[in-house]
């Protein structure tokens, strides 16, 4: 039972760890695409992590098949005092029944969660087509409105909504920089990962890393949209865009140019390099994830080692 235990405390460990270190990471020099990995694969190495610890409980002995492990549960159980005979089995039962309760509350949590996104972006893609127009781009409609808006919303094929007041008061190249800021949300599938995210979260609100994932994502999805949309058109062009766009409200499930951390996106604009190689993205991405998604796992392993040491002499053979 110790190392399913270790790997439950690994997870929980990280959970709260890993938001405090990559809240810390500076956004206005970053790149944002590892750090956008390593969010994702820092929830699901904890879930898969979490889930380990709970598979463990089901299986005989706990999985521990080795002298040294059993050597390890015989001393645990000697620590204890005396448990009564049947403790294994109800640690086994109570287990499992915490391991099917949770995959079901994610799965119905999740999947509530995008059905109901996916119906409101529905329903306003109807409404904004009954009230706007058709534009010569394909995926591009204009809405007869005097402020500059712009947004994305999700579907088959994606939707991008401009209004007039943009196209009016902007020059072509900045109209140019905010397409390509919205089709690139709707390119990197910004959106689902948005409400996978906030599906989790609704899930596990305790975790820290789930409840603070959404707005980080939030923040670093739209970095990334303004790095593709500079390799269109320049910094200077998105930036000035990013100032003449407003910020007024939009649909819920809509992402919009002047919608998050402006302030950081603004100061990493007017900072902003050359276009980020691709293999030094590439490696920074592979260490990234793989060192967040491996993290709970080191976690509990060195959660289990501690516990050997301390308290369980291992035999000597």
């Amino acid at each position: 039972m110790s190392l399913a235990v270790a790997l439950l405390a690994g997870a929980l460990f990280s959970g709260v760890l890993l938001p405090l270190l990559l809240r810390r990471l500076d956004l206005r020099r970053r790149d944002p695409a590892p750090v956008i990995l390593a969010w994702i694969l820092s929830a699901l190495g904890v879930l898969l992590t979490a889930s380990m610890g709970l598979a463990l409980l089901l299986l005989p002995d706990h999985g521990l098949g080795n002298p040294a492990a059993a050597a390890v549960v015989d001393c645990w159980t000697t620590i204890q005092h005396g448990s009564i005979p049947r403790a294994e089995q109800w640690t086994t039962i109570a287990g499992a029944v915490a391991g099917v309760l949770i995959t079901l509350r994610l799965v119905a949590v999740v999947g509530r969660q995008l059905r109901a996104r996916a119906r409101t972006s529905r329903r306003y893609r109807d409404l904004l087509r009954l009230a706007g127009r058709a534009d010569a781009d394909p995926g591009v409609l204009r809405l007869a409105h005097d402020r500059p808006m712009a947004f994305s919303l999700s579907g088959t094929p994606g939707l991008v909504v401009l209004t007039d007041g943009l196209t009016q008061q902007l020059t072509p190249l900045e109209v140019q920089a905010v397409l390509e800021h919205e089709r690139a949300h709707l390119r990197g599938r910004h959106h689902l990962l948005l409400a996978l995210a906030d599906g989790v979260r609704a899930a596990f609100p305790i975790v820290p890393l789930f409840s603070r994932a959404p707005a980080a994502l939030r923040d670093l999805l739209e970095l990334a949209a303004d790095t593709a949309a500079v390799r269109h058109c320049g910094a200077t062009a998105v930036r000035s865009a990013l100032l003449s766009v407003s910020g007024a409200a939009m649909p819920s499930t809509a992402l919009g140019m002047a919608g998050q951390a402006i302030q950081v996106r603004l100061e990493r604009l007017r900072d902003v390099g050359g276009r980020p190689r691709r293999l030094r993205r590439a490696v920074l991405c592979g260490v990234a994830g793989t060192s967040v998604l491996l993290l709970p796992l080191v976690a509990a392993g060195g959660m289990f080692g501690l516990l050997v040491a301390v308290v369980c002499p291992l035999p000597v053979w």
